[in-house]
């Protein structure tokens, strides 16, 4: 178990500590930030989200960095990405701030694509994520991000952009998971 992989693992076991500081109001009152109201235990959940999201891309630099990548890395880092942004996505649609159309098309293209990570496993192959599926990620946790701190900073010029990133992030999610589709399409058509 190298350090990428604790970190990794760092991501995962964070989620349930996100999960409750959202779901559960610890009347800790409500404060403003540029602008945006919010409960304080939001904004605190907002900061171990975003807390988590980061250790993303800390681990991926310092598996590449320090010659560190692992089968086992390639399979936990996907998939620990995949359960933060839908613990938060399902957070959302409990609060009331993303519409559930939307969070179940993108939970269902990361159940997709996890179904085709399998087969390819079951092939021999192991897929680390491409640079639209990076962008894909990061769509998501800007938008997420952005309307767990209830639009701050952009509410005081009255910009909706965490539903414009929800709407981006929706957009980078279908496409990335068609392009996974279509650049695996062989192992589709020929496994049995």
């Amino acid at each position: 178990m190298n350090i990428p992989n604790k970190i990794t693992i760092s991501r995962i076991l964070l989620i349930p500590f996100f999960v409750i500081v959202m779901m559960f109001d610890f009347n800790w009152g409500t404060m403003s930030l540029f602008g945006a109201k919010m409960p304080v235990h939001h904004f605190i959940g907002a900061l171990i989200f975003i807390f988590a999201s980061t250790t993303d891309w800390v681990d991926g630099y310092y598996a590449r960095k320090y010659n560190l990548v692992t089968i086992f890395g390639k399979f936990l880092d996907p998939l620990a990405d995949k359960l933060l942004v839908s613990a938060a996505f399902i957070l959302m649609v409990e609060l009331d701030m993303a519409p559930a159309w939307i969070i179940i098309i993108i939970i269902s293209r990361e159940f997709a694509v996890t179904g085709l990570r399998l087969i390819l496993a079951g092939e021999g192959e192991v897929v680390a994520a491409n640079q639209l599926g990076k962008i894909k990620t990061w769509t998501q946790i800007m938008a997420i991000a952005a309307a767990l701190l209830h639009n701050t900073i952009f509410t005081l010029i009255g910009i909706p952009f965490d539903e414009i990133m929800l709407y981006i992030a929706l957009f980078f999610t279908v496409w990335s998971g068609w392009d996974y589709f279509y650049l695996n399409r062989r192992v589709l058509l020929e496994s049995k």
